[in-house]
């Protein structure tokens, strides 16, 4: 049996029945790590001695006969976007780079009351901005599935360690994209929530009203055990809810109607991706789940909307590194503006700089109407336009991505051919609703995902949905 292989519930199973131990899966897992993360990159910290520390008392809860949490003493993989107390959290980032956190994030609130195994913190795109995990300050994460090509990002080092088996499970963060364009890439199951369905709190903020914590995962069984951990209400987010539990068994596919919105494969979509979204499509409509060709029209609107949303809230939540209150601090020069100046000039990213650039520019007086205010109308109106859809179906397919794992280096110069990349996954962000990106097939060794787009709060349905997938053979 390899250890790194099995799912959360073979883990769990295999720990109650005492068929290994939580120290011994624990050190299968960072033995991986050392074996495999030099030419990878996944992780930017580890914390082995957290870890072992963690999976020990795991361990002894076993010997007293104590009651198993499902995720107690399974080993996972943290975005270095999310606050762990006294372990260092960068958002890959110089300006961050020997921050130590001094409170636990929400999320790791409650994943430490399930007794999980913190094994380190992933690589990302600095402050989550990218769709490579290339703008990292501390070096590219590498596509397990091919070491020439990007895992895509911004959560790229939390999805290259679960295609890695260097984790069991992972959390990432979706801005735009960020969990569920990775997850495609490297060919595992990523869950963005439901805006407010995961507390925010603890979470390194880029874009407020887009931001949402959720899990990466090998299998969609795997990503409801986690989001089941880490959702609900929290009175630190107050944009956060409490959200019912919903039995499996109330689902039917052959009751459900699923949408294909048009705009979704017009040109621009690789020929071969396309093949295979469409035979995933297929395979649910042999299932017995009625498929309907619907319209987002305002689709096309949707990208450049968020290119001004998201810098906008970017530079008004990174106006705090200033070099005063914490993280990297450039003293030298004449006055408090010099320190300013020359703490931003060395400590972010070229990324970092140009949508602190774009997005002040929107906010400036003069353009705020122009380009803000007006972005946040055709924000509404694609708001408007899946509330519509939503009235007739009760999900929507479509691709996650429009082109396979491009190579290292490939797009880092062209930042327009870069935020296309995200053409299927910002209007998600948009609105808020949930989405899925699960496996579905691939193009020579490269993995093509299948994202469900659900209404708001109804994660248990499209995982549902997610998992009839799985369980008719998954890759089509």
């Amino acid at each position: 049996m390899t250890l790194t292989e099995l799912t959360i519930n073979q883990a769990h199973l295999g720990l109650k029945k005492k068929e290994f131990s939580a120290l011994e899966l624990c050190q299968a897992y960072l033995d991986k790590i050392k074996e495999k993360d030099r030419e990878i990159f996944a992780f930017l910290t580890v914390n082995e001695e957290l870890a072992l520390s963690q999976a020990k008392q795991v361990d002894d809860a076993i010997l007293a006969d104590q009651e198993l949490s499902i995720l107690a003493g399974l080993p996972s993989a943290i975005k270095d976007v999310i606050l762990i107390k006294d372990i260092r959290c960068t958002a890959g980032s110089k300006i961050l780079e020997n921050y130590i956190a001094p409170y636990d994030a929400t999320v790791i609130k409650k994943l430490r009351k399930e007794n999980a195994v913190f094994l380190g913190k992933t690589n990302l795109d600095e402050f989550a901005m990218g769709s490579s995990t290339e703008n990292s300050a501390f070096g590219p994460t590498r596509n397990p599935h091919d070491l020439t090509r990007v895992p895509g990002g911004s959560s790229g080092g939390s999805a290259a360690a679960v295609a890695a088996k260097e984790c069991l499970y992972a959390l990432g963060s979706d801005t735009g994209g960020s969990i569920r364009q990775p997850a495609s890439f490297c060919g595992v199951v990523g869950l963005k929530p439901t805006y407010g369905a995961v507390s925010r709190s603890g979470l390194i903020a880029f874009a407020s009203s887009l931001d949402q914590i959720g899990p990466i995962t090998k299998t969609v069984e795997d990503a409801k055990i986690v989001f089941d951990a880490i959702k609900g209400r929290d009175e630190m987010d107050s944009t956060s809810v409490e959200i019912p539990n919903i039995p499996n068994n109330q689902y039917d596919i052959r009751k459900i109607k699923l949408g294909v919105p048009k705009e979704y494969f017009v040109k621009g979509l690789d020929p071969e991706i396309e093949k295979i979204i469409k035979a995933a499509i297929k395979k649910y409509e042999e299932m017995g789940a009625k498929i309907e060709e619907v319209s987002l029209p305002h689709s096309e609107y949707a990208l450049p909307a968020y290119y001004i949303i998201n810098p906008s809230e970017a530079s008004a939540n990174l106006a705090r590194y200033d070099g005063i209150k914490y993280g990297l601090s450039i003293q030298e020069g004449k006055d408090l503006m010099d320190v300013y100046l020359k703490t931003k000039g060395e400590g972010f990213g070229e990324e970092v700089r140009r949508r602190i650039m774009l997005g002040t520019y929107s906010l400036s007086a003069g353009y705020y109407e122009a380009y803000y205010l007006r972005a946040q109308k055709v924000r509404t109106l694609v708001k408007q336009d899946f509330e519509k859809v939503f009235e007739k179906v009760d999900a929507l397919l479509g691709p996650v991505l429009p082109v396979l794992p491009f190579k290292i280096g490939e797009r880092i110069d062209d930042p327009l051919s870069m935020y296309l990349v995200d053409v299927y996954t910002v209007a998600i962000n948009l609105v808020g609703l949930p989405a899925l990106s699960l496996p579905c097939g691939k193009v020579g060794q490269l993995p093509v995902g299948l994202q469900i787009i659900g209404r708001p709060f109804e994660e248990d349905l499209i995982l549902e949905i997610g998992k009839n997938f799985e369980k008719h053979g998954g890759s089509v």
